[in-house]
């Protein structure tokens, strides 16, 4: 039986001048007929619209959803400034893919809205939902509820938030043949074999847990009854506080752990600060009332995550062979690695995921289904050079 495909290329410089960088993509991708789905990595610094007119000439129609990154990743190794294209074809599995425009108008009704398109699949029994959202437009959980609310929680979610190599200005989101900001893209996918995901983070906790004494949705505006930014600096240790522009990259290695009643833990990238109110933005909600703490990660705690997310995906295929990886690895496990971690880090997913091709990228932190490094298995393989 002829079961799906996914396939998958990296990319050259986007200052190096290549031409078509979409159709060679794409051309490279799609080593079979039979595609169902072409999902895209890039960096913002591409032109977006030419691009996708270059994969829309070569893919015929096939469905196209994407994003901009903070750095994409390929079996080859991680990059940036470049271009991934990953094919799902074949048979053995449905499709449908979703967009939800002005997303930031009502979160939850954009998260429902991109969940409808997970096909019935009544004879094919494994269903995920993939989201691409754009992290800068407001709380993502609530994007997460309303996926749920219509799928139910046994639907499992996997994906990330768009980057613009942190800029933390404007993200962009790829549906078909046009460029979109505050977006959410979607594809339901249902299979008749098993598809594993693993999530993982790799942080430890730093100090003491501190009091959400206010807070909405997810701005924190005080903590133990102070201003969160300036109680945020004094747990860290800061001696001269950063200024608005260097401040992204001391959050990126400091988010905030998160406690929920069931004891699981979350984390919670901090996306940006307001300065002249002392408050904090997070990716996702902060409820007022609960414990927070700085966390903090080495390269071996994180690293240890990322094997330990790859062995929980390939664990629910039972010991089948993996046929494709999409790997989702928040940009503040990025800041911990450093450059040649990330490249160690894609060293070891492609050892696990074996001769799997492997694609994914960078994401702006993850909502609370979304967390740490995240790893997405096919089971069905159709043909792969």
């Amino acid at each position: 039986m002829v079961h799906a495909c996914v396939s998958l290329v990296c990319r050259g410089s986007a200052a190096g001048g290549e031409q078509d960088p979409g159709g060679r993509a794409v051309d490279q991708a799609l080593v079979s007929e039979g595609a169902k789905l072409l999902v895209v990595f890039c960096s913002p610094s591409r032109d977006l619209s030419e691009l996708l007119s270059q994969i829309r000439v070569r893919s015929a129609g096939v469905p196209v959803i994407g994003c901009t990154t903070a750095g994409e990743i390929a079996t080859s190794g991680p990059g940036e400034d470049g271009v991934v294209v990953a094919a799902f074809g074949g048979e053995g599995f449905e499709v449908g893919t979703a967009v939800a425009e002005e997303a930031s108008k009502d979160l939850r009704e954009a998260g429902a809205r991109a969940a409808r398109c997970v096909p019935s699949g009544q004879d094919r029994p494994y269903r995920v939902l993939l989201l691409l959202t754009d992290g800068l437009s407001g709380d993502q959980q609530e994007i997460v509820r309303g996926a749920y609310g219509v799928l139910g929680a046994g639907v499992p979610l996997v994906g990330g938030c768009a980057g613009d190599d942190l800029k933390m200005s404007r993200t962009f989101q790829l549906f078909n043949d046009r460029v979109l900001t505050d977006a959410v893209v979607a594809a339901g996918i249902v299979s008749d074999a098993p598809m594993g995901i693993g999530v993982r983070h790799g942080w430890r906790q730093v100090g003491e847990p501190m009091l959400v004494t206010r807070s909405s949705g997810n701005q924190v505006y005080t903590l133990d009854d102070r201003p969160a930014l300036d109680v945020y600096f004094k747990a860290l240790g800061v001696g001269e506080p950063p200024t608005v522009d260097s401040f992204p990259r001391l959050a990126l290695i400091h988010p905030l752990g998160l406690g929920w009643p069931s004891g699981e833990e979350q984390v919670r990238l901090i996306g940006s600060a307001d300065f002249a109110e002392r408050s904090l933005c997070c990716i996702a909600e902060v409820p007022q009332g609960g414990l927070v703490w700085i966390m903090g990660g080495d390269a071996d705690s994180v690293l240890a995550a990322t094997d330990a997310a790859c062995r929980d995906s390939l664990a629910a295929l039972r010991g089948r062979a993996p046929l494709g990886m999409l790997a989702f690895d928040c940009i503040a496990r990025r800041g911990v690695l450093g450059d040649q971690g990330i490249r160690v880090e894609v060293q070891r997913l492609a050892a696990l995921a074996g001769d799997a091709p492997v694609a994914g990228f960078y994401t702006y932190g993850k909502s609370r289904v979304f967390g740490g490094c995240l790893a997405f298995t096919i089971r069905h393989w159709l043909s792969c050079r």
